[in-house]
C-alpha cells in the first residue's frame, strides 16, 4: 500500500521532472540541437508531448531511507562487474565506487564530495 508521504513525494517529483524537462527541451529547441531532440522524440505520448526527457520505467523505486539509498548506490557500483567489464567496481573508470570507498584516483573523472551529504541516521558511506 502506498503511503500519503510516498504519494506526495511522487507528485513533487513529477512536478520537478516536468519543470526540468520543459527547460531542457526548450533550450535544445532554441539552440537548434535537433539530433538531441530526435533522441528524446516519442511517436505518440499523452497530452500531445513530442519529447520525453525521462525514461518512464516500471521499476522506478522511491528511496525513502538512507539504507535504501545505499542499496541502490552499491547496486549501481556493481553494474560494470555484472556486465563483465571489470573484476571489481573500483576498477571501472567512470564509477564513483572509489569515492565511496575513500580511495579516489589522482585523475578521478568523477568527484563526489560525500562529506557534504547530510545523513539523518548517522550512516552513509561506509
Amino acid at each position: 500500500m502506498i503511503s500519503d508521504g510516498e504519494k506526495k513525494a511522487a507528485v513533487v517529483l513529477r512536478f520537478i521532472n516536468g519543470l526540468v524537462s520543459r527547460r531542457i527541451i526548450d533550450f535544445l529547441k532554441h539552440e537548434g540541437h535537433d539530433k538531441s531532440l530526435e533522441k528524446l522524440r516519442h511517436s505518440s505520448y499523452r497530452r500531445d508531448h513530442q519529447y520525453s526527457l525521462w525514461d518512464h520505467h516500471p521499476n522506478v523505486r522511491l528511496l525513502t531511507s538512507e539504507s535504501m539509498f545505499m542499496q541502490r548506490v552499491h547496486y549501481t557500483h556493481r553494474n560494470p562487474v555484472r556486465l563483465g567489464l571489470v573484476e571489481q567496481a573500483d576498477d571501472y573508470r567512470y564509477s564513483s565506487a572509489r569515492i565511496w570507498n575513500r580511495a579516489p584516483l589522482e585523475d578521478e573523472p568523477l568527484m563526489v564530495d560525500i562529506k557534504e551529504i547530510k545523513w539523518r541516521g548517522g550512516g552513509g558511506a561506509s
